[in-house]
């Protein structure tokens, strides 16, 4: 029988600049962006990788890792009697390597200098950017009875959606026999697969690529070291190139799984999870999501309507109305305001008394939000002090635009980390 934690070592990748989720990347990586109020984006995989029995991680990044750091050194500490560990692998120069990543499969292999001082047989590559709760497990034992080379997780969907992702074609034993990124509207029909009647129904009839690989660790070094020394990236190079010579198997997912490469799929994943039943289950006992444990106090909240709102430890609410919002950790909202479809992310320490009359001296509003505003559709970034009668309005009747102290993107209004915006400031 296979022990999971000992066969398998897990292989985060932390993605590239992270230019789609701009701004809120501007100065952290992808994976450290803060999720659901109290989280980071990599907390969705660790957490999958511990509820599976996998608990060698390693994380590999070359952006904005500063934080990302910290946040994985302040929160993955396994005991002394265990094995595991989650570790940063971030891009270095050597003397035989002298350039940064250039892609997915070239970030693993310029890694496997580390990964292999591991005693392992199987390595399961994730995305850092994915919403979605899986047991790895059940992959990993599907992979290992099906005698398979490489394993590529793969969730049924739609025509709208299929343009946008690797989509496979499987015979009769789930075997990937072809394989297209992101293909033409006009071909689709020859890329219909067998997905279940009851995805079928839906009109999930592509089998598109989650991003997701199990490689057994023989395969996977002659592939990125013998066979295609230059092949840059898993899912345009490595995966197509290997499904004619090897047993390349597709491990089919139902469940709700959503890819954050943007602001607009950000903040509905987001907004989400204020639903009365939402898809993504984070009062999952089974399957918890680990972050940092923060000593903070309960929210406090005063003379509020709340309505489909989630609220974070540690914040002060003494809005009018919130609705259809996730605050924060350490979340400020003053009197008389009202927050509507949007994701206040919070604040890194609380300010105090003392702080709040200084900085009032020099006309430097309270961090948080402030009295009587309104804001509507958008996402408001750590740290941010907004001043009083600020009105926020975002929507599709807003172009899009970069300013100095916030973005626009598909009518969500980003305001960046640590911006100020004064009384009275309208967009």
């Amino acid at each position: 029988m296979i022990t999971v934690s000992k066969s398998v070592v897990a292989v985060i990748l932390g993605g590239g600049a992270g230019t789609r989720l701009y701004p809120l990347t501007a100065a952290r990586s992808k994976p450290a962006v803060p999720i659901a109020g109290k989280y980071r984006l990599v907390d969705i995989p660790i957490s999958n990788c511990i509820n599976s029995n996998i608990n060698r991680i390693f994380v590999l990044t070359q952006f904005n890792s500063a934080s990302l750091n910290k946040h994985i050194k302040n929160t993955y500490l396994f005991s002394n009697f265990s094995s595991g560990f989650v570790d940063i692998l971030a891009a270095e120069q050597t003397p035989d390597n002298p350039g940064w990543y250039q892609g997915t499969a070239d970030a693993v292999r310029q890694s496997l200098r580390h990964i292999h001082n591991n005693d392992y047989d199987y390595v399961l590559i994730l995305s850092g950017d994915q919403l979605y709760q899986m047991d790895f497990s059940l992959m990993i034992k599907n992979h290992i009875d099906a005698g398979a080379d490489l394993s590529i997780a793969t969730i049924p969907v739609v025509a709208r959606e299929a343009t946008e992702f690797g989509i496979m074609k499987t015979d009769e034993q789930n075997h990937i026999t072809s394989f297209i990124e992101k293909p033409k509207a006009d071909v689709l029909n020859e890329w219909v697969s067998d997905t279940g009647q009851e995805m079928q129904q839906q009109g999930r009839v592509y089998l598109a690529s989650m991003g997701i690989y199990i490689f057994s660790r023989n395969l996977m070094d002659q592939l990125l070291l013998n066979k295609f020394p230059e092949a840059t990236d898993f899912g345009k190079e490595i995966i197509p190139n290997s499904i004619a010579e090897n047993k390349v198997i597709s491990y089919q997912y139902d469940g709700y799984w959503t890819d954050i490469g943007n602001i607009y799929s950000f903040f509905e994943a987001n907004l989400a999870l204020t639903s009365d039943m939402p898809v993504f289950n984070l009062f999952d006992s089974a399957n918890p999501i680990f972050s940092r444990a923060r000593m903070l106090p309960p929210a406090k909240i005063s003379g509020t309507t709340l309505e489909k709102t989630m609220i974070a430890e540690g914040c002060i609410i003494l809005a009018s109305r919130i609705e259809n919002t996730l605050a924060g950790i350490r979340t400020r909202v003053g009197n008389g305001s009202t927050i509507v479809n949007s994701y206040l992310m919070g604040n890194d320490s609380f300010e105090t008394i003392d702080q709040m009359n200084e900085n009032a001296k020099k006309g430097i509003p309270k961090i948080g939000i402030g009295d009587r505003c309104y804001i509507k559709n958008a996402i408001i970034d750590k740290n941010c002090r907004i001043g009083n009668d600020v009105r926020i309005n975002g929507g599709p009747h807003l172009e899009n635009v970069d300013h100095t102290l916030y973005t626009v993107k598909d009518g969500i209004v980003v305001v960046k980390k640590n911006a100020i915006l004064p009384d009275g400031f309208v967009i």
